[in-house]
């Protein structure tokens, strides 16, 4: 299916209107699943003309994705990578989660960016980070993409990693989110060290309900954050 290729249009408009220098496009992967981390990756690339087929990572075959990620780790400015652990997501919620997770990925940078180009509609960052969230980001924005590839592709070679000594539950497939084989694996052998035991799925299956944690936080809405430019696109 043909896309548009990702631009520098929202970089170059944050430069204008905020006179920011260094500009970092983040994304994050894992927030759906049942199993391991939530990933993301901030990312500076400047204004050079991205690799060719370069976009969303959920558009790519496995084989594309990984090959463009191995382009883009050297072809990138720079970048960094945040992980939340499954107990932080637990404890924290997945909106403070992410949050951790991306403060993590900005502040393992070289450098500290001026802005921040968020992928979507609700901004998980907030102050003291001056941010522009952009819905399909991930499609449009160079910096966002080659944040979507990278976060991806490291995730899932995680998830693999993970799942060596849990094979039933098919993690190098599936990455830790839900499908047949994962779900047949919970009911038999329980959730493994790397579930989020907080998570709705445990409700499905009344032979391990007793081990999942109650949730001290509720994430009905995601709260407004002070620092949001507030700019729609």
């Amino acid at each position: 299916m043909p896309y548009e290729p990702p631009t520098h249009t929202v970089e170059r408009s944050l430069r204008a209107t905020t006179g920011a220098k260094i500009v970092a496009g983040v994304d994050e992967v894992g927030r759906g699943a049942w199993a391991g981390p939530v990933t993301v990756c901030a990312a500076i690339t400047g204004l050079r003309r991205p690799p060719e087929g370069l976009t969303d990572s959920k558009l790519l075959t496995v084989k594309r994705r990984t090959e463009l990620a191995e382009t883009l780790r050297s072809w990138v400015t720079s970048y960094a990578l945040g992980h939340a652990s499954p107990e932080e997501i637990d404890d924290l919620g997945m909106t403070a989660a992410l949050r951790l997770a991306a403060v993590r990925a900005l502040e393992g940078l070289p450098v500290r960016p001026d802005a921040v180009i968020l992928d979507g509609k609700h901004d998980y960052l907030g102050s003291p980070w001056r941010v522009r969230t952009v819905i399909k980001g991930d499609q449009s924005c160079v910096a966002v993409a080659a944040a979507s590839v990278i976060a991806k592709v490291q995730r899932d070679k995680m998830m693999a990693e993970l799942g060596a000594d849990h094979a039933d539950f098919a993690f190098a497939d599936n990455a830790g989110y839900p499908s047949p084989v994962h779900r047949a694996a919970l009911e038999v052998r329980g959730p493994t060290p790397f579930h989020r035991l907080s998570w709705a799925y445990l409700d499905a299956l009344p032979q391990w309900r007793h081990l999942k944690k109650a949730r001290a936080w509720a994430e009905a809405r995601v709260p407004e954050i002070e620092g949001q430019l507030g700019f729609d696109f």
